[in-house]
């Protein structure tokens, strides 16, 4: 059996990831963890946690799997929150921006590592990343450096397994590039005022530059079949061609 715990299933990749997976092989076993269940299928079960709230986050806990081929967690979900230069931010928005940006995806792979630690299955970490984790937006902030922080976490697990466990867990920390989603539709309803690059982001819909979110899913998907494919822990999908 294959076990994959994906965050944010109820729409956009999340929810193309978990589609994905309970289409792909009869014997893949797929947990959702979001506010809203969107999915069904007699494989998928749902953990009905929102992400933004530490309290729900920190009592979750991953159940055994003794029978398990493969246990993957995804870190998919995240929010881009409120767009504004720093200054004019709320104190809310930048505590919710870090909690469900940063804090769970640590959280959970903290007790996803503590649950199967002795697990014998192939155990994945996937993270998902952003470019804005490497190049500053303006009107971005916390969503820039909550992505800092996601990707230099997985360089430090990776350095970890690698130097004192064997590499009993990998990580990767991966860009998904633009993707039509909610959250593009947010990004394009930003004030000029706030936000410079407002018309690049209205562009990518007009020009049609946006991803699929089952296209990004399948390459994913690629990702974690054929690990082997790749050493880095942090790149992009950019980078990963599918037959």
């Amino acid at each position: 059996m294959n076990f994959y715990y994906i965050t944010g299933t109820s729409r956009g990749l999340g929810k193309a990831l978990a589609e994905y997976y309970l289409t792909e092989a009869p014997n893949n076993i797929v947990i959702g963890i979001s506010r809203n269940q969107t999915v069904f299928h007699k494989n998928y079960e749902h953990f009905n946690v929102d992400l933004g709230d530490p309290s729900q986050v920190k009592t979750l806990h991953f159940p055994p799997h003794h029978d398990a081929k493969k246990i993957v967690l995804i870190n998919n979900a995240g929010v881009v929150g409120m767009i504004k230069p720093m200054g004019q931010l709320t104190s809310e928005a930048i505590i919710h921006n870090f909690q469900v940006n940063l804090v769970a995806p640590a959280v959970l792979s903290n007790q996803f590592m503590k649950a199967y630690h002795d697990s014998n299955a192939d155990k994945m970490i996937v993270n998902i990343s952003s470019g804005a984790g490497k190049t500053p937006i303006a009107g971005w902030a916390p969503y820039c450096a909550s992505k800092a922080g996601i990707n230099m976490l997985s360089k430090v697990v990776d350095e970890e397994q690698k130097n004192a466990f064997g590499y009993k867990f990998r990580i990767y920390s991966i860009e998904p590039g633009v993707i039509d989603t909610q959250m593009q539709e947010e990004i394009r309803s930003a004030s000029p005022e706030d936000f410079v690059r407002l018309t690049d982001f209205i562009n990518y819909k007009i020009e049609n530059q946006l991803a699929k979110p089952t296209l990004i899913a399948e390459k994913f998907a690629h990702i974690i079949r054929n690990p082997e494919q790749f050493k880095d822990v942090l790149f992009s999908v950019k980078d990963v061609v599918v037959d």
